[in-house]
C-alpha cells in the first residue's frame, strides 16, 4: 500500500471532506454514543488523555473534544496538511497534532483511551496495531474505533476490481481477542447511498479522498463504459445509482493473562 499516495488524497481532499464524508460523520456520532453507552457510563470516569488515530479534518476530534473534555487530546494523522484543518482544535489546552504513519510511530503511554475512526482500513497489519495499543494502554484502557467491512465500496470493487482488503468482523475480533482484548461492544451496518449518476459517485469519492490507492487515468472511452455497466449494477428505482458503505464498530477493554 503506498501510503505517500493516500497522504496526497487525502491532502486534495481536505477542503471538501467535511461536507463529503456523510457516512463518516454518521459513524462518528454513533462511536461517541456508544462510548458513552459501553466504556464511560459515568461521566465522573471519562478518559483524561486521549490518543486518536488518523484524525483527518477533525470531524470525530471536535465531538471527542466536546464529549470527555480530556485533560491531553493528541490528534494523529499520515497526512501533516490536515494540522491545518484543526486550528481550533489544536489552540485548545491540552491538544497536540501528530503528523506520523500510526503504524511505525511510538505511542504516548498512559492514554486511558486510544480511538480512531473510519482508518484502520488503511492499515497493512492491523494485529500488530492492536497489539501496540495494548501495550501503550494501561490496564483497563480502552480501544475503540471504527473502519469497513467487506462490502463497503461494492459496487466500485465489483466493476473495478480494484480497492482494500476489508477484513470482516470475526476476524478483527479474533486478532483483538489474541492481543488480550475483552470485548465491550461490536456491531456492523451496512450503509446504501444514493446519487444521481455514477459520476456524482466518482465525485464523492474524490471529494472524501476514497480512491487513496488507485493511479487510474480514465479515458472518455473507460469512464462511459464505467458508468454504463454502474447504471445496470447499481441501478435505482428513481434513476439513480447506489453506493454502500459497511462501517464496523469496536470497543474493546485491556486485559492482562
Amino acid at each position: 500500500m503506498d501510503k505517500r499516495l493516500i497522504a496526497q488524497r487525502f491532502a486534495k481532499a481536505r477542503e471538501t471532506y467535511p461536507e463529503a464524508a456523510r457516512v463518516q460523520y454518521q459513524v462518528a456520532e454513533r462511536m461517541i454514543a456508544m462510548l458513552r453507552l459501553y466504556a464511560y457510563t459515568d461521566g465522573g470516569s471519562y478518559p483524561h488523555s486521549i490518543l486518536e488515530i488518523g484524525c483527518g479534518t477533525g470531524i470525530y476530534s471536535r465531538l471527542l473534544y466536546r464529549a470527555f473534555r480530556p485533560d491531553r487530546l493528541m490528534l494523529n494523522d499520515l497526512c501533516s496538511d490536515m494540522e491545518q484543518s484543526l486550528d481550533d482544535l489544536t489552540a485548545l489546552p491540552g491538544v497536540s497534532f501528530l503528523p506520523q504513519d500510526a503504524e511505525n510511530m511510538p505511542f504516548p503511554r498512559d492514554m486511558g483511551l486510544i480511538t480512531s475512526c473510519s482508518t484502520l482500513q488503511w492499515f497493512t497489519a492491523p494485529e500488530i496495531f492492536f497489539a501496540r495499543c495494548h501495550e501503550a494502554l494501561p490496564p483497563g484502557g480502552i480501544l475503540a474505533f471504527t473502519t469497513f467491512g467487506p462490502q463497503n465500496l461494492n459496487e466500485i470493487r465489483s466493476l473495478t476490481g480494484n480497492g482494500l482488503h476489508y477484513p470482516a468482523a470475526h476476524e478483527l475480533l479474533d486478532m483483538l481477542h489474541r492481543q488480550q482484548f475483552s470485548t465491550l461492544w461490536h456491531e456492523e451496518e451496512v450503509v446504501s447511498l444514493a446519487f444521481p449518476t455514477p459520476l456524482h459517485v466518482l465525485k464523492h469519492l474524490k471529494q472524501t479522498g476514497v480512491t487513496g490507492t488507485e493511479k487510474r487515468m480514465w479515458t472518455r472511452s473507460h469512464l462511459q463504459r464505467f458508468c454504463d455497466d454502474y447504471v445496470r449494477f447499481a441501478a435505482r428505482p428513481d434513476g439513480g445509482v447506489t453506493l454502500t458503505y459497511h462501517p464496523l464498530y469496536f470497543i474493546v477493554k485491556k486485559t492482562t493473562k
